[in-house]
C-alpha cells in the first residue's frame, strides 16, 4: 500500500520554516489522518462493523499546506464521497463499487498535532499545485483504488 511508505514516521514534526529556492516559495506539506465519520444509525454501525471485523482500514487521508510560519492558518485539500454519511453510500463504499466524489478545499486555524506528519517541502507554490492536480483529478470514487489515500499520495508528488 502506497500510504504506508507515506506515514512510517510515527512522530509529529515540529513546524518548519518554508525556505525559497531561487525565488520561488516552497510551502510545508503535511498529510494528515482522521477517523471516518458516518452518520447516527445504521451507517454508523455499518461502519463500525467494518471496522471491528478489519474489513477497511477506515481512516481518512488529506493534504495539510501551510504557507506562511508565522501565521497558524493552513490549507486542507481531500477528496470524500459527496454525501460521506448516507448510509448507501457506506454500503457502496465497502462493496467496492464506484460512488460520486467530491474534492474538497478549506482551511484549519493550525495544523494538528496527532495523527499528522510532516512530509516536506513543495518544489513551489504548493496551493497551485494542488489546485492544478484538483483540476486533473476523477471524481469517480472507487474505495481501494481510487480514494482518499490515492489523492494524497498524487498530491504530495507535485
Amino acid at each position: 500500500m502506497a500510504s504506508a511508505t507515506l506515514l512510517a514516521s510515527p512522530t509529529t514534526a515540529p513546524l518548519p520554516s518554508p525556505s525559497l529556492q531561487q525565488g520561488k516559495r516552497r510551502d510545508a506539506v503535511y498529510v494528515a489522518a482522521v477517523p471516518l465519520r458516518a452518520a447516527k444509525g445504521p451507517a454508523q454501525m455499518l461502519m463500525s462493523a467494518a471496522y471491528s471485523l478489519g474489513l477497511r482500514d477506515l481512516q481518512h487521508f488529506m493534504v495539510i499546506i501551510k504557507r506562511d510560519p508565522s501565521r497558524p492558518q493552513a490549507f486542507v485539500f481531500d477528496f470524500q464521497p459527496q454525501d460521506p454519511e448516507n448510509i448507501f453510500t457506506a454500503v457502496a463504499a465497502l462493496s467496492g463499487w464506484k460512488i460520486p466524489g467530491v474534492i474538497l478545499r478549506r482551511t484549519l486555524k493550525k495544523i494538528p498535532i496527532s495523527r499528522c506528519w510532516f512530509v516536506g517541502f513543495s518544489i513551489n507554490d504548493g496551493v497551485d499545485a494542488a489546485n492544478k492536480f484538483n483540476e486533473l483529478w476523477s471524481t469517480d470514487l472507487i474505495i481501494g483504488k481510487h480514494d482518499c489515500r490515492h489523492y494524497t499520495n498524487g498530491n504530495i508528488c507535485l
